[in-house]
């Protein structure tokens, strides 16, 4: 080989080593780029490791609560199923109930038209004693107006008044020239009778305005009356009128409270 030929070959080996260099340079750093994008892949990676690991810890306790979700789901099924057996059996037993309360609304509504008629037939018989009690007291104080010694003209039946806000309707009433009596009439006196002959007694005055200068007497009247309605009726200072057979039996107030 001759020198010139030496010479190109070192020149040529001297070019291609400088191509290696550079090729490995290159590579060298391709390797480096290639480094951090696998340190960076490699923490991603425990990154995701952690991310599955709190996952599946997660999915584990979901999977607890799952299965205890599950099982009261289960526990739920049974008891409806248990309370629809029961309402099944309520409603057998509510529909009886309704078909007795049917029934039973039935014969109420029977029973109210009995004991509306039977109360027509109760509030006429009433009504037909307190007109026989009050025609016996007329026909009776028409033959003799008198109360104990207290003598008078004449008698009205059913007197009524109507005066601005009052309005009354006096049973008997009797008068002579200086005195007025006001008889309430029962066929059977009770005590809050005497409540309804204080009001006509109050009244009266304010209704009948021309006879504000005379006496006024109260009187109750009646078929039959118990011991403490009479006894309350004379201590307010009332007459008290008793059937006896076809006549009056007359009981005076110890004092005249009710004389204006």
């Amino acid at each position: 080989m001759t020198d010139e030929e030496l010479k190109a070959l070192v020149a040529s080996l001297a070019v291609s080593q400088q191509q290696t260099d550079e090729q490995m340079k290159r590579t060298d750093e391709k390797l480096e780029r290639i480094g951090i994008h696998w340190e960076n892949l490699m923490r991603s990676q425990r990154d995701t490791d952690e991310q599955m690991k709190r996952s599946d810890e997660k999915l584990e306790r979901i999977g607890i609560h799952w299965e205890n979700l599950m099982r009261s789901q289960r526990d739920t099924d049974e008891q409806m199923k248990r309370t629809d057996e029961k309402l099944e059996r309520i409603g057998i037993h509510w529909e009886n109930l309704m078909r007795s309360q049917r029934d039973t609304d039935e014969q109420m509504k029977r029973t109210d038209e009995k004991l509306e008629r039977i109360g027509i037939h109760l509030g006429n018989i009433t009504h037909n004693q307190g007109d026989v009690a009050e025609e016996f007291f007329f026909n009776s104080l028409a033959s003799e107006p008198r109360l104990g010694r207290i003598c008078f003209d004449d008698i009205t039946k059913n007197m009524q008044k109507h005066r601005g806000n009052i309005q009354e309707e006096f049973d008997l009433f009797l008068t002579n020239g200086e005195a007025i009596a006001i008889v309430e009439v029962k066929y059977k006196a009770h005590t809050n009778d005497l409540k309804k002959l204080d009001r006509k007694m109050s009244h009266f005055k304010l209704l009948f305005p021309i006879y504000k200068d005379y006496k006024l007497y109260g009187a109750l009247a009646s078929f039959y009356i118990n011991d403490d309605t009479k006894k309350e009726a004379l201590e307010r200072g009332y007459f008290v009128l008793q059937r006896s057979g076809n006549l009056i039996h007359t009981e005076c107030p110890t004092s005249q409270l009710k004389i204006g």
